[in-house]
């Protein structure tokens, strides 16, 4: 089934593409040179685990208290790779499936991201990941060139986890380039990323890392790695970009964090409503308006590097279930521990299900749609975060 079939918040992007009238492959056109600029969604929770976007693979230790189920890492070690392979191999084989690329083709979505960790392209046996992965991404990648889709293969989990966010694969601490085999295995993994880059002509742009966290891995180490990473790419597959995020850096800090000799790249930066206390707590106009300006930010930089929002949502609440993290509750109602809800007697109930949503709630998600597509079309495009969940 298709988002469910539509996520509430993909309906509502999906009659704003319609609205805005999105860019699509002409025909006989090299799929790497269309028209910019780029509309595009993740497939996120395919490759790299999210609980709470495939909670059904989690369920089973929804009441276990103290649970190390929390991200791939520990879902592979707690079944054994016989058992997690198994499971995973079903999931890889049914989460996209080429409907879902039609689909998204009908829509207008003309470019794909797709997160994979490291461990599905140079893996690491003493792991508890499995892998398997590269013939089901080649599947989307022939589905990709059907449908004249572009795709962007993103690294979204680095040996030691980049940020320790679960869709890195390894909730927790943050260890990425702590030890020797840190860089170099994540550059082995760009390398593969590379070579499949140059079999499936649908790849354009490789990420090199997906929201390195600069509170735990300072900027200089990631900007020496990203030039690292543009160098290995660069020297297999010439004609891919490759691009890098942010890091959690304002706008002031991007000039000096992707140095300008890395000249065939793309900055990306991901914008959501629902993970800061301040802006969650946002009414509709502020929204709207924050959206305005995170737009402005976009366009200044553009003039300089090409610059993305790689991710985004339509989320104005964090009432989905472990959005914040397996068993973790929401800031919207005062549930996630530390937190105090946004307002006296906030609830999350019915605040996930379209079919409760008042006539202007459903106004604002259309309003916010069109103003986070307009504001991130004034750079090179918008990646929506995510196709289904």
């Amino acid at each position: 089934m298709f988002i469910k079939p539509l996520t509430a918040a993909a309906v509502c992007l999906a009659a704003c593409i319609g609205i805005s009238g999105a860019l699509a492959a002409p025909a006989g056109a090299d799929i790497a040179q269309t028209a910019e600029p780029i509309r595009g969604v993740n497939l996120g929770g395919l490759f790299v685990l999210e609980p709470w976007i495939t909670p059904s693979l989690f369920e089973e230790w929804a009441h276990t208290a103290n649970t190390p189920v929390v991200d791939e890492w520990n879902y592979c070690a707690i079944l054994g790779k016989h058992e997690c392979q198994s499971r995973l191999m079903r999931h890889w084989g049914s989460w996209v499936q080429e409907q879902d690329i039609a689909t998204l083709s009908d829509l207008r979505i003309n470019t794909l991201r797709i997160p994979l960790g490291y461990w599905a392209l140079a893996p690491n046996g003493s792991d508890p990941y499995v892998q398997g992965q590269i013939p089901f991404l080649e599947q989307i990648l022939n589905w990709a060139s059907k449908y004249r889709m572009r795709v962007i293969l993103d690294l979204h989990g680095a040996p030691g986890s980049q940020n320790g966010f679960d869709n890195s694969g390894l909730r927790g601490d943050i260890r990425w380039t702590k030890r020797p085999s840190d860089v170099p295995r994540t550059l082995d993994a760009l390398a593969s990323l590379a070579r499949i880059a140059n079999q499936n002509p649908s790849v354009v742009a490789i990420q090199a890392v997906n929201e390195p966290a600069n509170w735990g891995v300072s900027k200089e180490t990631i900007t020496q790695f990203y030039i690292q990473a543009y160098n290995t790419i660069k020297s297999i597959a010439p004609q891919v970009t490759i691009v890098f995020h942010d890091a959690f850096l304002p706008a002031s800090e991007w000039e000096s964090l992707v140095p300008r000799n890395l000249t065939d790249s793309i900055l990306d930066t991901h914008i959501y409503h629902m993970f800061v206390d301040d802006v969650i707590r946002f009414n509709a106009d502020e929204h709207i308006r924050k959206a305005c300006t995170d737009g402005q930010t976009i366009r200044n930089f553009n003039q300089r590097t090409r610059t993305i929002c790689g991710e985004f949502s339509l989320a104005n609440t964090d009432c989905a279930r472990w959005l914040n993290g397996f068993q973790k509750g929401a800031r919207w109602d005062g549930t996630l521990p530390g937190s105090q809800p946004v307002a006296n007697g906030a609830s999350c109930h019915n605040q996930e299900n379209m079919d409760a949503w008042s006539d202007n709630k459903r106004a604002f998600m259309q309003r916010f749609a069109m103003a986070q597509i307009q504001a991130y079309e004034q750079g090179t495009g918008w990646i929506f975060w995510n196709f289904k969940t």
